[in-house]
């Protein structure tokens, strides 16, 4: 394995942790400060998301020789950040390992097909905009509060999205970060914490509310937003990824760490992309190896953790909320567009994305779960399901609608793309 490692797969490696890391930790911050975490509860949870991104790489891609990489859910952390509030942190660990739980069974079942198809991938992409709606709300709202820094961010960012769309977000976290420091915007540099992560244990508590209106969702948005387009990112790349088995690595580690903060991991898609295309290896049996390096580099930030936390806890809030906002506004725009790009189910889709972005609750039970009720029952009502009948010795996978046939199985040839909006790792 050594004889084959190169600079471009250490490089690949780091790049696809520093866009991974940049383009959702902020998300990831506010979900920990949502749910009231202490700092040292905080770093644990960046060491179980560090260590169980970089050990499901190391798993998935030496066991299989491809460049499979997992990633903590960052519409799921976005999910978390907006329904956490009244939830106490046992509550919201038990979310996480009842998550984890239908991860695993997913994957060991083999039920990864079904379940895509029981929710439609418009009500799914809605409820994902909805969840999305305030993070990107939030880099345009903290215009007024900071205008100078929101400003060059907001510029850099179009100059990054024209000139170098793939580093567009560290472009943006950099320019942010040295204006606050030329500004002297940031708070007590003595609170900077340079010591290793420790993993805080919690004792997990199972409140059926809890479980219903944030572990259902958890999972949810986990399966349709991002462990759809990873499995589409690698066949793509040329690559059949052994679906069933990797859901059922994401889903242990989901289970194991959960207690410390590993509230879901996943397939990833743009990381894995980056890691999956000739710019990492122009041999693509080789090509795994950068997803042994970035399995690698995950570990040592992860260990990281609490020098992560304490630069989040002295940065200021504008900087935070424009980083996770300007994150986001390709997979908002991509979420809307799936949920409203057909006049069939519209309605449905609209219904689901204004009731998740209104925030209602019932019997404590969150927004997300709601709109996929109330849009699964528009929809049923509005576009009910057609069964038509194929004609003798038709092939079924030569529909005139061009759908994909009754029954996928698992490893079978590549899904249709175009059932799975690409989004955010």
């Amino acid at each position: 394995m050594l004889r084959d490692l190169k600079l471009s797969h250490i490089v690949s490696g780091a790049v696809a942790v520093l866009v991974g890391y940049t383009g959702s930790v902020a998300i990831v911050f506010q979900a920990i400060e949502a749910v009231g975490a202490t700092q040292a509860q905080a770093s644990s949870w960046m060491l179980a998301l560090g260590l169980g991104m970089g050990i499901t790489c190391l798993i998935l891609s030496l066991r299989y020789r491809m460049p499979i990489l997992t990633a903590w859910s960052t519409p799921g952390a976005a999910l978390l950040a907006v329904s956490l509030d009244e939830v106490s942190l046992d509550q919201a660990i038990g979310a996480f390992v009842f998550c984890g739980l239908l991860l695993t069974l997913t994957g060991v079942t083999g039920w990864f097909a079904a379940l895509s198809r029981l929710i439609p991938d418009g009500l799914a992409s809605a409820m994902l905009a909805g969840i999305l709606f305030q993070f990107g709300l939030s880099a345009f709202t903290a215009l007024e509060t900071d205008t100078a820094l929101v400003a060059i961010m907001g510029v850099t960012f179009l100059l990054g999205r024209r000139l170098l769309p793939r580093y567009t977000i560290p472009a943006v976290l950099a320019v942010g970060t040295l204006w606050c420091t030329a500004t002297g915007a940031f708070g007590d540099i003595s609170r900077l914490d340079l010591t290793l992560a420790r993993p805080e244990f919690v004792m997990p508590a199972f409140s059926l509310q809890v479980l219903i209106g944030i572990g259902l969702p958890l999972f949810v948005v986990t399966m349709s937003s991002q462990n759809m387009p990873g499995v589409v990112a690698l066949r793509t790349a040329g690559y059949q990824p052994p679906v069933s088995a990797s859901l059922t690595v994401t889903g242990v580690a989901t289970l194991l760490l959960a207690p410390f903060g590993g509230y879901a991991f996943n397939l990833a898609a743009i990381t894995a992309a980056i890691c999956a295309g000739p710019e990492a290896d122009d041999n693509p049996d080789t090509r795994y190896l950068a997803g042994v390096m970035t399995g690698i580099v995950y570990i040592l930030v992860g260990l990281g953790g609490a020098t992560v936390i304490s630069l989040f806890l002295i940065a200021p809030k504008a900087l935070i909320a424009t980083v996770a906002g300007l994150a986001l506004l390709s997979t908002i725009g991509n979420s809307l567009a799936a949920a409203l790009g057909e006049a069939r189910g519209r309605e449905a889709a609209l219904i689901t994305f204004m009731t998740t972005v209104s925030g209602i609750s019932f019997w404590g039970i969150g927004a997300p779960f709601w709109a996929l009720v109330l849009g699964l029952a528009v929809n049923h009502l509005l576009s009910p399901p057609s069964t038509p009948t194929p004609a003798a010795g038709a092939d079924p996978a030569n529909r005139a609608d061009n759908s994909p046939p009754d029954k996928v199985e698992v490893g079978d040839p590549p899904l249709d793309d175009r059932r799975f909006p690409r989004q955010t790792p």
